[in-house]
Protein backbone atom coordinates (compact mmCIF):
# COMPACT_ATOMS: atom_id res chain seq x y z
CA UNK A 1 0.00 0.00 0.00
CA UNK A 2 2.43 2.46 0.78
CA UNK A 3 4.27 1.87 -2.81
CA UNK A 4 0.98 3.14 -4.00
CA UNK A 5 0.52 5.91 -1.99
CA UNK A 6 4.26 6.81 -3.04
CA UNK A 7 3.67 6.27 -7.10
CA UNK A 8 0.16 8.57 -5.91
CA UNK A 9 2.42 11.42 -4.35
CA UNK A 10 5.01 11.52 -7.08
CA UNK A 11 1.90 11.42 -9.86
CA UNK A 12 0.85 14.54 -7.79
CA UNK A 13 4.40 16.09 -8.29
CA UNK A 14 4.58 15.64 -11.98
CA UNK A 15 1.62 18.12 -12.05
CA UNK A 16 3.13 20.46 -9.60
CA UNK A 17 6.52 20.46 -11.93
CA UNK A 18 3.64 21.46 -14.53
CA UNK A 19 1.83 23.87 -12.32
CA UNK A 20 5.19 26.05 -11.29
CA UNK A 21 6.63 26.14 -15.17
CA UNK A 22 2.72 27.09 -16.06
CA UNK A 23 1.77 29.91 -12.93
CA UNK A 24 4.90 31.84 -13.71
CA UNK A 25 4.19 31.93 -17.93
CA UNK A 26 0.57 32.33 -16.66
CA UNK A 27 -0.76 29.26 -19.32
CA UNK A 28 -3.82 27.43 -18.67
CA UNK A 29 -3.60 24.20 -15.83
CA UNK A 30 -6.47 22.79 -17.36
CA UNK A 31 -4.88 21.77 -20.66
CA UNK A 32 -2.25 19.86 -18.77
CA UNK A 33 -0.86 18.57 -21.84
CA UNK A 34 3.54 18.53 -21.31
CA UNK A 35 5.53 19.65 -23.95
CA UNK A 36 9.53 20.15 -24.61
CA UNK A 37 9.85 24.16 -24.17
CA UNK A 38 12.88 23.85 -27.06
CA UNK A 39 11.02 21.93 -29.89
CA UNK A 40 7.43 22.31 -28.66
CA UNK A 41 7.30 18.61 -29.21
CA UNK A 42 4.61 16.62 -27.31
CA UNK A 43 6.23 13.72 -24.82
CA UNK A 44 5.60 10.11 -25.17
CA UNK A 45 4.24 8.32 -22.31
CA UNK A 46 6.53 6.71 -20.93
CA UNK A 47 8.53 10.41 -20.38
CA UNK A 48 5.84 11.14 -17.99
CA UNK A 49 6.32 8.24 -15.57
CA UNK A 50 7.08 9.89 -12.31
CA UNK A 51 10.82 9.71 -11.19
CA UNK A 52 11.34 6.81 -13.29
CA UNK A 53 11.44 8.85 -16.44
CA UNK A 54 13.83 11.11 -15.04
CA UNK A 55 16.40 8.38 -14.01
CA UNK A 56 15.82 6.22 -17.26
CA UNK A 57 16.67 9.08 -19.29
CA UNK A 58 19.53 10.29 -17.04
CA UNK A 59 18.18 13.62 -16.66
CA UNK A 60 17.60 14.77 -20.29
CA UNK A 61 15.26 14.95 -23.23
CA UNK A 62 17.06 12.08 -25.43
CA UNK A 63 15.38 13.21 -28.79
CA UNK A 64 16.26 16.92 -27.91
CA UNK A 65 19.23 16.65 -25.92
CA UNK A 66 17.95 19.08 -23.12
CA UNK A 67 18.52 18.68 -19.90
CA UNK A 68 15.41 17.90 -17.69
CA UNK A 69 15.67 20.33 -14.42
CA UNK A 70 16.63 18.41 -11.33
CA UNK A 71 13.88 19.95 -9.48
CA UNK A 72 11.36 18.03 -11.22
CA UNK A 73 13.03 14.57 -9.61
CA UNK A 74 12.99 16.44 -6.37
CA UNK A 75 9.62 17.37 -6.37
CA UNK A 76 8.43 14.10 -7.55
CA UNK A 77 10.38 12.06 -4.89
CA UNK A 78 9.59 14.54 -1.98
CA UNK A 79 6.04 14.68 -2.76
CA UNK A 80 5.34 10.87 -2.80
CA UNK A 81 7.46 11.03 0.32
CA UNK A 82 5.04 13.45 1.98
CA UNK A 83 2.23 11.27 0.97
CA UNK A 84 3.30 8.52 2.61
CA UNK A 85 4.20 10.20 5.48
CA UNK A 86 1.11 12.12 6.18
CA UNK A 87 -0.86 8.51 4.93
CA UNK A 88 0.81 6.70 8.25
CA UNK A 89 -0.54 9.53 10.24
CA UNK A 90 -4.24 9.83 9.21
CA UNK A 91 -4.76 7.04 6.69
CA UNK A 92 -7.00 7.88 3.96
CA UNK A 93 -8.76 10.02 5.71
CA UNK A 94 -10.62 13.49 4.76
CA UNK A 95 -7.73 14.47 7.02
CA UNK A 96 -5.06 13.54 4.97
CA UNK A 97 -6.63 14.81 1.75
CA UNK A 98 -6.76 17.80 3.52
CA UNK A 99 -2.96 17.79 4.45
CA UNK A 100 -1.64 16.70 1.09
CA UNK A 101 -3.04 19.88 -0.39
CA UNK A 102 -1.43 21.77 1.89
CA UNK A 103 1.61 19.94 1.25
CA UNK A 104 1.19 20.79 -2.56
CA UNK A 105 0.25 24.31 -2.22
CA UNK A 106 3.19 24.98 0.06
CA UNK A 107 5.30 23.10 -1.71
CA UNK A 108 4.40 25.04 -5.28
CA UNK A 109 4.72 28.57 -3.41
CA UNK A 110 8.14 27.91 -1.83
CA UNK A 111 9.91 26.76 -5.18
CA UNK A 112 8.63 29.15 -6.97
CA UNK A 113 9.90 31.77 -4.47
CA UNK A 114 13.62 29.83 -4.12
CA UNK A 115 13.68 29.77 -8.48
CA UNK A 116 12.08 33.44 -8.89
CA UNK A 117 11.71 35.68 -5.75
CA UNK A 118 7.94 35.37 -5.92
CA UNK A 119 5.03 34.60 -4.17
CA UNK A 120 1.75 35.22 -6.89
CA UNK A 121 -0.84 36.55 -5.70
CA UNK A 122 -3.11 34.77 -7.96
CA UNK A 123 -2.00 31.86 -6.01
CA UNK A 124 -2.24 33.02 -2.52
CA UNK A 125 -5.49 34.91 -2.71
CA UNK A 126 -7.71 31.58 -4.25
CA UNK A 127 -5.71 29.74 -1.65
CA UNK A 128 -7.01 31.85 1.15
CA UNK A 129 -10.76 31.68 0.46
CA UNK A 130 -10.43 27.74 -0.34
CA UNK A 131 -7.99 26.81 2.71
CA UNK A 132 -10.34 28.90 5.26
CA UNK A 133 -13.27 26.62 4.45
CA UNK A 134 -11.00 23.64 4.53
CA UNK A 135 -9.15 24.60 8.05
CA UNK A 136 -12.88 25.34 9.45
CA UNK A 137 -14.29 21.99 8.33
CA UNK A 138 -11.18 20.01 8.64
CA UNK A 139 -8.92 21.59 11.22
CA UNK A 140 -5.50 20.29 11.62
CA UNK A 141 -2.46 20.76 14.21
CA UNK A 142 -3.21 22.85 17.45
CA UNK A 143 -6.93 23.26 15.81
CA UNK A 144 -7.88 19.58 15.49
CA UNK A 145 -10.90 18.90 16.99
CA UNK A 146 -12.45 22.02 16.79
CA UNK A 147 -15.90 22.35 15.76
CA UNK A 148 -17.82 25.37 13.49
CA UNK A 149 -17.84 28.10 14.41
CA UNK A 150 -15.21 28.12 16.68
CA UNK A 151 -12.60 26.47 14.11
CA UNK A 152 -13.25 29.22 11.57
CA UNK A 153 -13.23 32.07 14.09
CA UNK A 154 -9.57 30.32 15.32
CA UNK A 155 -9.08 30.20 11.25
CA UNK A 156 -9.17 33.70 10.72
CA UNK A 157 -7.98 34.86 14.06
CA UNK A 158 -4.68 32.63 13.10
CA UNK A 159 -4.15 34.81 9.38
CA UNK A 160 -5.16 37.94 11.65
CA UNK A 161 -2.00 37.52 13.76
CA UNK A 162 0.27 36.07 11.29
CA UNK A 163 0.04 38.88 8.61
CA UNK A 164 0.46 41.55 11.13
CA UNK A 165 3.54 40.36 12.62
CA UNK A 166 4.94 40.56 9.41
CA UNK A 167 3.45 43.44 7.86
CA UNK A 168 5.14 45.59 10.90
CA UNK A 169 8.64 44.65 9.61
CA UNK A 170 7.63 45.18 6.29
CA UNK A 171 6.52 48.88 7.13
CA UNK A 172 9.61 49.79 9.24
CA UNK A 173 12.06 48.24 7.02
CA UNK A 174 10.66 48.74 3.53
CA UNK A 175 12.22 47.12 0.67
CA UNK A 176 13.58 44.13 3.41
CA UNK A 177 10.58 41.94 3.70
CA UNK A 178 8.60 41.74 0.00
CA UNK A 179 4.76 41.86 0.37
CA UNK A 180 4.10 38.50 -0.78
CA UNK A 181 6.10 37.14 2.29
CA UNK A 182 3.36 39.02 4.60
CA UNK A 183 0.15 38.04 2.53
CA UNK A 184 1.26 34.61 2.31
CA UNK A 185 2.05 35.03 6.48
CA UNK A 186 -1.26 35.74 6.18
CA UNK A 187 -2.39 32.19 4.29
CA UNK A 188 0.05 29.92 6.65
CA UNK A 189 -2.36 31.46 9.44
CA UNK A 190 -5.61 30.70 8.19
CA UNK A 191 -4.44 27.23 7.70
CA UNK A 192 -2.45 26.77 10.71
CA UNK A 193 -5.11 28.93 13.15
CA UNK A 194 -4.28 30.34 16.36
CA UNK A 195 -1.78 29.55 17.67
CA UNK A 196 -0.54 27.52 15.58
CA UNK A 197 0.61 30.37 13.42
CA UNK A 198 2.77 31.99 15.82
CA UNK A 199 3.87 28.09 16.12
CA UNK A 200 5.02 28.26 12.07
CA UNK A 201 6.12 32.19 11.93
CA UNK A 202 8.57 31.06 15.17
CA UNK A 203 9.84 27.96 12.92
CA UNK A 204 10.40 30.09 10.01
CA UNK A 205 12.18 32.97 11.82
CA UNK A 206 14.29 31.04 13.89
CA UNK A 207 15.23 28.61 10.13
CA UNK A 208 15.28 32.05 8.23
CA UNK A 209 17.70 33.87 10.98
CA UNK A 210 19.88 30.97 11.18
CA UNK A 211 20.07 31.11 6.87
CA UNK A 212 20.68 34.95 7.36
CA UNK A 213 23.69 34.19 9.46
CA UNK A 214 25.15 31.37 7.17
CA UNK A 215 24.86 33.68 4.20
CA UNK A 216 26.25 36.53 5.66
CA UNK A 217 29.79 34.54 6.59
CA UNK A 218 29.69 31.76 3.86
CA UNK A 219 28.83 33.44 1.09
CA UNK A 220 30.44 36.54 -0.82
CA UNK A 221 27.07 38.32 -1.89
CA UNK A 222 26.17 39.21 1.60
CA UNK A 223 23.62 41.85 0.54
CA UNK A 224 21.52 39.29 -1.96
CA UNK A 225 18.29 38.73 -0.66
CA UNK A 226 17.12 35.24 0.76
CA UNK A 227 13.85 34.26 -0.15
CA UNK A 228 11.15 33.51 3.05
CA UNK A 229 8.62 31.57 1.52
CA UNK A 230 10.29 28.27 1.78
CA UNK A 231 10.77 29.14 5.35
CA UNK A 232 6.72 29.80 5.79
CA UNK A 233 6.43 26.97 4.37
CA UNK A 234 8.35 24.87 6.18
CA UNK A 235 7.44 26.24 9.50
CA UNK A 236 3.37 25.97 8.45
CA UNK A 237 3.87 21.96 7.94
CA UNK A 238 6.11 21.46 11.25
CA UNK A 239 3.20 23.40 13.03
CA UNK A 240 -0.05 21.15 11.29
CA UNK A 241 2.44 18.10 11.89
CA UNK A 242 3.89 19.11 15.58
CA UNK A 243 2.38 21.90 16.83
CA UNK A 244 1.48 20.54 19.51
CA UNK A 245 4.36 18.84 20.84
CA UNK A 246 6.62 22.16 20.17
CA UNK A 247 3.51 24.15 22.06
CA UNK A 248 3.75 21.65 25.29
CA UNK A 249 7.81 21.46 25.24
CA UNK A 250 7.78 25.55 24.99
CA UNK A 251 5.20 25.66 27.92
CA UNK A 252 6.70 23.22 29.92
CA UNK A 253 9.75 25.74 30.62
CA UNK A 254 7.03 27.78 32.34
CA UNK A 255 5.41 24.93 34.46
Amino acid sequence: MYVIVFLLGAVAGCFLNLAIDRLLAAMSLVNVDSYEETSQRGLMPWELLPVISYLFQQGRFRQDNVDIPFRALVVEIVTGSAFVFTYVKYGVTPQWGVLVFYFALFLTIAVIDMEHGLILDKLVYPACLVTSVLSSFYPLGLAEGRTLPGSFAYSLLGGAVAFVILLIPALIWVGRMGWGDVKFAGLVGIITGFPGGLVALAVAMLGGGLAAIYHFFGLKERHASIPFGPFLSAGGLIALIWGQTITDWYLGFFS
